[in-house]
């Protein structure tokens, strides 16, 4: 569905470290911001298998308590959350 928009970098499924099932949600990261924006505009909301899309740009994991911290993505490339 990204590429339709522009060259898409990398994909990441997030599962459940438990089960290994997905949890419903992604990252798909695109090195072209006017390309990444025109995909969260045209995939947001779109209707997959009966289900609203939400498309939107993945914002920094918020801290939680001690250790770990937001690690970027180092390319200042375009990342977004689906």
């Amino acid at each position: 569905m990204f590429e339709s928009y522009g060259a898409v970098d990398r994909v990441n499924i997030v599962t459940d470290r438990d089960t290994g099932q997905a949890r419903g949600f992604a990252f798909v990261e695109m090195g072209v911001d006017a390309e990444g924006n025109a995909a969260i505009s045209g995939l947001n909301g779109r209707d997959v298998d009966g289900r609203a899309l939400n498309v939107n740009e993945a914002r920094p994991k918020a801290e939680r308590g001690s250790g770990g911290g937001y690690r970027g993505n180092g390319g200042g490339s375009r990342q977004s959350r689906w």
